[in-house]
């Protein structure tokens, strides 16, 4: 904030995408970061966590009221200006006019920007985020473990109604058809040995998830600092370092550094996944709203917000162990799981929170020990 220069006038806002322009430029005016916005808030005895204001300035509707007045007055606007900031904010409602805003949609929350605060949640029977329970495991056609359709056929005993063939009734070859049989019999075990060997590679290929990664080390959660993969997958959960939403992706593990993460047990069993920002700081993942929206992504942000599902169970699953769930406590929507949603093979896939799959597809890691 410059000595002397005027916070910007909401009052040229003509339109919501005009109006959320003011906004990000009222923040920038500020000079506060989203943790020192949050602090000013807590001061005046408010809830303002940086997700929230990430979201606010992604989407394409003008805020609720009180979160306008909340972060307007954390900028640093005095009650007079801020009285201009709501009356903008209610006329633009009023008028319902909705234009879309220029940002990145990778990092913008989908639920945050498809709900608007006047109307409730619509789930669509084409939501990306929806997890089928019956979705088989596909193998690769370019797997490597994968049986080949030019394996040599089995060849099995002729019939002894067939014609013969010369060698097998020839006096100078033995009994006749010993060589065709004792061929014919190698053959067949040959082949029968390969398929054996195909079946235990593609058991292997089923248990671990994913055949073109060796199987890793299962590791079960414990305090301390840890670095979640996904099973079946050398990819690790983090976000996009520059991205204000705190949406948490998968990740080449080599390259899963921002943030930080570590384990805290909590009161009967439970767990605090607590992210360590080299921007943002200390902060918890979590699903907003309570879990109450099915889909809602799976985010890293400040703790201490009472409006978030910030522990978790961690359970096992399988006989033997294969993975642990990560299963939000007392969500609003039970039955939910942590997901890897869209392309579960793909590097900066998102999670989000989905119902719980039978299969556990893109629902199981591993809280491998971080060095």
């Amino acid at each position: 904030m410059t000595p002397g220069e005027r916070a910007p006038d909401p009052r040229e806002a003509r339109s919501p995408a005009e109006f959320l322009a003011r906004l990000q430029a009222l923040k920038d005016w500020s000079g506060l970061t989203y943790r020192e916005l949050t602090a000013r808030a807590e001061a005046r005895g408010e809830v303002l966590p940086r997700s929230t204001v990430a979201n606010m300035l992604s989407r394409t509707t003008v805020p609720r009221e009180e979160l306008l007045t909340c972060f307007v007055r954390a900028c640093g606007v005095g009650p007079e200006d801020l009285g201009e900031w709501q009356a903008v904010r209610r006329e633009l409602a009023a008028r319902k006019v909705y234009e879309p805003v220029a940002g990145d949609p990778t990092d913008a929350d989908p639920v945050a920007a498809a709900v608007s605060a006047a109307d409730p949640p619509v789930l669509s029977p084409a939501d990306p985020l929806a997890v089928s329970a019956a979705d088989p495991p596909v193998l690769s056609p370019a797997d490597p473990l994968a049986v080949s359709p030019a394996d040599p056929p089995v060849l099995w005993p002729r019939d002894p109604a067939e014609p013969q063939p010369p060698d097998a009734v020839s006096g100078t070859a033995g009994r006749p058809g010993t060589r065709s049989r004792i061929r014919r019999a190698l053959v067949a075990a040959v082949a029968l040995t390969g398929l054996v060997l195909a079946g235990v590679s593609l058991v292997a290929v089923l248990r671990d998830g994913h055949g073109a990664h060796p199987p890793r080390t299962l590791t079960a959660p414990a305090a301390g600092d840890v670095r979640i993969r996904v099973i079946g997958q050398d990819l690790c959960l983090g976000e996009r370092r520059g991205a204000r939403s705190g949406q948490i992706h998968q990740v080449p593990c080599a390259d899963a550094k921002v943030p930080l993460y570590s384990l805290a047990e909590t009161a009967g069993g439970r767990w605090r996944i607590v992210s360590d920002h080299p921007d943002y700081g200390p902060g918890c993942s979590g699903i907003p709203s309570g879990g109450r929206i099915p889909g809602a992504a799976y985010e890293d942000s400040e703790c201490g917000d009472p409006s978030r599902v910030e522990e978790f169970a961690l359970e096992p699953y399988g006989t033997p162990v294969v993975g642990y769930r990560i299963v939000p406590a007392d969500s609003a929507t039970p039955g939910s799981c942590v997901t890897v949603v869209g392309d579960r093979s793909a590097a900066w896939a998102r999670l989000a929170q989905a119902p719980c799959a039978p299969d556990a597809a893109g629902q199981l890691f591993s809280f491998d020990r971080r060095p």
